[in-house]
């Protein structure tokens, strides 16, 4: 029925009709969210390789080769031409793959999506109907296994992004202040004038003159110099505190090989530059992007302008590396230490998820434009001066830093402060994933309740988390301190990428035959293809689980029991108010002879069950006989959709008799709308309601549930048939010659946010009749004017609150689940601060489930 169909349309901003101003304009901002970590990205590709993994120049070649094809495949071909198509209405991220894949097959696990299926879809058999019925859909929809399996994928994919959202500042700031290596190497050659050569072993100056072996001293504040003028004829290292310049000098003299090394970065200052990145978040994608992307433009045009003079004048054979046969020629000669370079390349595609998984801040045209005029060309110039600088230079340990491919030594000073900021700057594409991610999985159940805040009135899927964002800097800062390695870093870094761009090929091979509905040759063309090259990148990953990648593990595991913990917690809650609900028979024919009596006001009692009368108001009426002479059941249902239209969002229906005043309201809203931070939600349910009743005998667009007729309506309506909205200013003080019951209703009227707002004048809306109509009945008029009357009387709130418990005999891990919900359900955003329900007007009734 194409008037129930449910509309995914942005309100705001619909990017179907983008201009190229605005394309431009967003293309620019994207420089500075999206694309900061793939332009960052060379500064620590080749460096974190292990100098003594290559044997020779042409070694750099075929790794360039596989740069190469990487950034081809991967961010080209994959998310710019093919997996930025599949976005749900401008969302991207795994759980918007998801969400496509629920909507045309039936797999969804989500209490959300199918518990009002039987109202929301009256009319449809089944979510893919109209679509063709291809053996993929009929196998995925049969098997349970498939439907967990799904779910556990795109959860899996939201962990990685988290996690990388937690390594990549600390990553970033470690390889920003990597460029203090150079001003080291300054002091080893104009000081010293010694030559560099790595060692293994690692002494303490107690067994320094017993030793028989090379020495590595550890950071000594104060040096011996006769002490080791004994072991002048051996190797060791200087790592300074605060040294003599002179000594150093004399013991250069005496020893076969020096090296002088200034510790990479001073802890205090890495964390200082993690909390001003993370401080800067509330200002939102619009005004972060346009502070960044200058600076990501000069820095892709300062680095790019060296490659392009090293290709020059270092190695031009550089440029035949893009064949495939140096690729095929190194996997000819695989082995283990090939396979630990591959490992490397991988970092090349880092912020490559980013492009998908941030696509709600910015459009499908400017993140695919951007990538392809300029960040793509930019990054292979880039990649291949540095290569040919290194291939040159072969034998160097410093050459495969970036910082040396600078001819000037004084433009490596410039460098030095450019790739400062421009690291800084490189954590941001992750950390709006990141955000966009946790908006998607709070709509759909899976993650706990915290502030959403929207930054921007004209792109929705611009959000910020303040919760979530304090927790990534916290995370960020105890990796930081904890590791203090841009290796390790870096091994945990390219684990969790290509663990997210697996998942997502998953996912999309999926939907390429679900949704788009290819030929499953297609679909398992991609997979291979795709899933193959990502394999193999993981595979290498994995050589380096326990030198580093092992922090992504603890990370993964602590997401992932926060999601799948509150799912689990949210979906037994669900059952068990569907096992325990009662009729609507028990409230209308049962409890006129329980004594029940009506009290003026209306009352809003929020639930998760759409049809019946939820368990915890049937103890409440048991205890306390008496309800609102309004009553009107709320319960909000996500739909697998970013965005339900406002002229579309509530489901109206009547639950009993018309005497009963007893009222349904299902709020619909999709994964990234923010319909419970409103002030005037109640004011957008009463017009709502109005209306229905007014439109209730003649709407033909109206749905037949079990519990009579239901009519999809929308927002507060100024030109309604029913109530016409009255904008006042009235006082939060009240005079003495207020009525009482006017008093009344001011104070539960008072926003939950309103706290801190000073007595003085506030806006609330009241509703009035509209002037005699012949087309309104007298019952209509009558009844719209009882709920008028109800709504001065004042209004209450009334809530479950839940206290889960494990049933006797429960295994261990059944507690522990529930234990760590009970947790996080307290420790979370509260529903009466998430729905902005004054404390005055709140009644919570407490109601033990026992699963």
């Amino acid at each position: 029925m194409e008037a129930l169909a449910i509309s995914s349309q942005p309100i705001s901003y619909d990017f179907r009709k983008e201009t190229w101003r605005h394309t431009l304009v967003l293309s620019f901002q994207s420089l500075g969210v999206i694309y900061g970590r793939l332009s960052t990205a060379p500064l620590y590709v080749l460096e974190s390789i292990d100098p003594r993994d290559i044997k020779s120049p042409s070694e750099i070649h075929e790794l360039f080769s596989f740069i190469f094809w990487t950034l081809t495949i991967i961010p080209l071909l994959k998310y710019a031409f093919i997996v930025l198509r599949a976005n749900d209405d401008g969302e991207g991220g795994p759980f918007s793959l998801y969400s496509l894949l629920c909507r045309h097959a039936t797999v969804g696990l989500i209490p959300s999506n199918r518990s009002s299926g039987k109202i929301l879809h009256h009319g449809e058999d089944s979510p893919s109907k109209g679509k063709l019925e291809n053996k993929a859909r009929r196998a995925i929809e049969k098997h349970k296994s498939s439907h967990y399996l799904l779910l556990f994928l795109a959860l899996l994919g939201a962990c990685m992004i988290l996690s990388d959202a937690v390594l990549t500042p600390a990553i970033s700031v470690f390889s920003s202040e990597e460029t203090k290596d150079h001003v080291a190497n300054i002091m080893k050659k104009f000081v010293l004038g010694k030559q560099v050569t790595e060692l293994d072993w690692c002494y303490t100056p107690q067994n320094l003159l017993h030793s028989t072996e090379k020495v590595k001293l550890f950071n000594p504040c104060s040096i011996d110099v006769d002490a080791l003028t004994v072991v002048s004829h051996r190797l060791f290292y200087v790592l300074p505190c605060s040294i003599d310049v002179d000594a150093l000098t004399v013991v250069s003299q005496r020893s076969d090989y020096f090296k002088l090394i200034i510790p990479d970065v001073p802890t205090p200052a890495a964390c200082a530059v993690l909390v001003c990145l993370f401080t800067l978040q509330h200002h939102g994608t619009k005004k972060i992007g346009c502070i960044f992307a200058p600076i990501v433009i000069i820095w892709l045009f300062f680095i790019s302008g060296f490659g392009l003079y090293n290709i020059i004048h270092c190695d031009t054979q550089i440029l035949h590396a893009v064949s495939p046969l140096y690729m095929l020629r190194f996997i000819k000669k695989i082995n283990l230490r090939h396979w630990k370079l591959l490992s490397s390349i991988v970092l090349c595609i880092a912020g490559s998820e980013a492009m998908f998984a941030g696509l709600g801040h910015f459009s499908r045209k400017s993140i695919k434009i951007t990538f392809i005029c300029f960040i793509y060309p930019v990054l292979l110039l880039t990649y291949a001066g540095q290569s040919a600088f290194v291939s040159k230079y072969y034998g160097t340990d410093d050459a495969f830093h970036l910082s040396e491919s600078i001819p000037n030594k004084t433009l490596q000073h410039v460098f030095a402060v450019l790739s400062l900021f421009a690291s800084a700057v490189g954590s941001q594409a992750t950390i709006t994933a990141g955000f966009s991610i946790i908006n998607q999985c709070q709509a759909l159940d899976c993650f706990p309740r915290v502030k959403v805040v929207h930054t921007s009135e004209q792109i929705l899927g611009q959000v910020y988390v303040p919760d979530v964002n304090w927790l990534f800097m916290i995370l960020s800062l105890a990796i930081t301190i904890g590791l203090h390695d841009v290796s390790q870093l870096g091994k945990a870094t390219g684990l969790a990428i290509t663990c997210a761009m697996l998942v997502t090929t998953c996912l999309m091979s999926l939907v390429i035959a679900l949704y788009w509905e290819k030929s499953l040759f297609a679909s398992v063309c991609f997979l291979l293809f795709f899933g193959s090259i990502e394999a193999i990148y993981l595979s290498t990953s994995l050589l380096s689980l326990f030198r580093g990648a092992w922090c992504l593990i603890i990370l993964f595991l602590l997401f992932m029991t926060m999601m799948a913990t509150w799912h689990y917690g949210t979906l037994k809650k669900y059952e068990f108010d569907v096992e325990n609900k009662v009729s609507i028979e028990w409230l209308t024919d049962y409890s006129p002879g329980l004594g029940v009596s009506r009290v003026p006001g209306i009352g809003f009692i929020y639930s998760d069950i759409e049809m019946g009368i939820p368990a915890f108001f049937s103890h409440f009426i048991t205890n306390l006989p008496a309800f609102h002479q309004v009553l009107i059941f709320v319960s909000f249902k996500s739909s697998p959709v970013p965005y339900i239209p406002e002229n579309r969002r509530y489901l109206i229906g009547r639950v009993g008799p018309k005497e009963y005043r007893i009222y349904r309201c299902i709020v619909r809203y999709g994964y990234c709308d923010n319909v419970r931070d409103t002030d005037d939600f109640e004011d957008h349910i009463i017009s709502s309601i109005g209306e229905f009743i007014a439109r209730e005998e003649y709407d033909c667009e109206s749905l037949d549930s079990p519990e009579g007729k239901m009519i999809i309506l929308g927002s507060l309506m100024e030109d309604g048939n029913a109530f016409i909205p009255v904008t006042e200013t009235s006082s939060i003080v009240c005079s003495p010659n207020i009525e009482a019951s006017e008093s009344r209703r001011n104070l539960l009227d008072v926003p939950s946010g309103s706290a801190n707002v000073p007595p003085g004048n506030r806006k609330r809306v009241r509703f009035m009749l509209p002037p005699e109509s012949p087309q309104m009945r007298p019952s209509v008029r009558q009844e719209l004017q009882e709920i008028i009357d109800a709504r001065e009387s004042g209004t209450a709130y009334i809530l479950g609150q839940s206290h889960l418990l494990a049933r006797n005999g429960s295994n261990f891990f059944k507690k522990f689940l529930i234990m760590i919900y009970v947790f996080l359900d307290k420790n979370s955003r509260e529903p009466p601060v998430a729905l902005n329900i004054p404390n005055a007007a709140l009644l919570e009734v407490g109601t033990v489930y026992t699963i």
